[in-house]
């Protein structure tokens, strides 16, 4: 794991219910933090005073649409960069409402932590359970609750243990190894980046703190290499007359000349014969770089294979998965369907809608013909050229996809390679038949 945090980048995302306070948690960390610029925190103040307000509503700093600020939740996801002496952070503020449930599963897609914050007077409802399950099925691998709005409970302590005890209970159930709980009052700056002098029977840290010091990253040399081909280089010119190169960016692993590696989905092996970073050779490369790798043998290699080493998935025309659907038009048996796995796309065909999963009780909802918007399921896919995907609980990146609408182009569904939790039942398929489509 990364462990020099001065370097370090945390990508994070929080989630809640609406009116739990979550935009106004992001302006006070942002406020507190001094990562607000003096003409932002002008503008913020000019909005509060034309709306009647004495103190500067920091909610202000993210809902930055009209119609977010007009009503007072937020709609799309509203990214936000910002820095301390010990970390830099990318934040995804997520919507809370139920109807935007897909946008969190688009800021939380590439989040290493999640922020799901609760109000301390109406505790864990099926909105912080949905948001915990959403975190889950995308592998996030830490999840803080911040239990909001002690002031208006007498900072009390049982409230607090109730709470954090309820979702870290539900959280385990889905799978969630860390869960790490702090007691705040956004409006007030109650544990966000000061430490409350009304809760001194916590002694865990702020919630910045936490951000600053959790363990962010994996060691690559530890995961399977993977390198998407992007583009074949061939300059054909005088000076470059043989030279052939794969470029794209290493999702996962380390990529060392000399390596054995296979190419997918035709199976061919190799080695790799050089390394160019920025033009110049190198012996080797590691995620999430950007890279040109030479092969020592001249194969036939497009766009969209797979440049692979250790233990790969065997490619497959048939592909289970738990999906989001994210567009408001239902996803149906028989739907045909573009698949867009890292750099290739090929033709798709849903044969199978297996369960619909109920997010507040988790039972799985069987028989279903379609997907809703909002709703997550598991898909039985059937693609026209075989694929190499990971198990998304072993690789985020490879083990990811989405469906798109081949008349128009517009993203219908994020899918996971394979089973939705860790309590999940593994379920069979039966492969035997070709469709037209595929």
């Amino acid at each position: 794991m990364t462990t020099d945090t001065s370097t370090s980048l945390l990508r994070f995302a929080t989630a809640g219910s609406v009116d739990d306070g979550k935009s106004t948690l992001v302006g006070r960390l942002l406020h507190d933090s001094k990562s607000v610029l003096a003409d932002q925190l002008e503008a913020v103040e000019h909005a509060s005073r034309r709306r009647g307000q004495d103190a500067p509503d920091l909610a202000l700093l993210t809902d930055g649409l009209r119609a977010e600020r007009e009503q007072g939740i937020t709609i799309d996801v509203a990214y936000r960069y910002f820095a301390t002496a010990r970390r830099r952070f990318i934040l995804a503020d997520t919507p809370g409402h139920v109807q935007y449930t897909r946008n969190m599963v688009t800021g939380a897609s590439t989040a290493e932590l999640a922020v799901v914050l609760v109000d301390a007077r109406n505790g864990v409802v099926e909105q912080t359970r949905r948001h915990a399950a959403v975190a889950a099925l995308l592998r996030v691998p830490h999840v803080v609750l911040a239990v909001n709005k002690m002031d208006l409970v007498d900072y009390a302590e049982p409230v607090f243990a109730r709470i954090a005890e309820e979702f870290t209970s539900y959280a385990a159930s889905l799978g969630v190894k860390d869960v790490v709980a702090v007691p705040i009052s956004a409006l007030a700056g109650d544990n966000v980046v000061e430490p409350s002098g009304h809760m001194d029977w916590y002694g865990g840290p702020t919630l910045l703190e936490h951000l600053e010091t959790v363990p962010v990253g994996s060691d690559p040399s530890t995961e399977p290499a993977r390198f998407p081909v992007q583009y074949v280089i061939r300059p054909q010119s005088q000076e470059h007359h043989d030279y052939r190169g794969y470029a794209g960016q290493l999702a996962s692993g380390v990529l060392r000349v000399g390596d054995p590696v296979t190419v997918l989905p035709s199976g061919h092996t190799t080695t790799v014969a050089a390394i160019d970073a920025l033009g110049v050779e190198t012996e080797l490369a590691w995620a999430p770089q950007s890279v040109t790798v030479r092969l020592a043998d001249d194969l036939d290699i497009s766009r969209g294979d797979l440049i692979a080493s250790g233990s790969t998935a065997l490619p497959s025309k048939d592909i289970e998965a738990t999906v989001c659907h994210l567009n408001e038009r239902p996803l149906h048996v028989g739907a045909k369907v573009l698949l867009k796995h890292t750099t290739r796309t090929v033709r798709a065909l849903v044969k199978e809608i297996s369960y619909r999963i109920d997010i507040d009780s988790l039972e799985q909802r069987s028989g279903a013909e379609g997907l809703n918007v909002n709703d997550i399921g598991h898909v039985v896919l059937r693609t026209a050229e075989p694929l190499a995907l990971d198990p998304y609980r072993d690789n985020r990146r490879t083990g990811s996809f989405i469906l798109i609408d081949p008349a128009d182009g517009t993203t219908l569904t994020a899918g996971m390679a394979g089973e939705a939790f860790d309590t999940t039942p593994v379920s069979t398929i039966d492969a035997s038949t070709e469709e037209d489509w595929v």
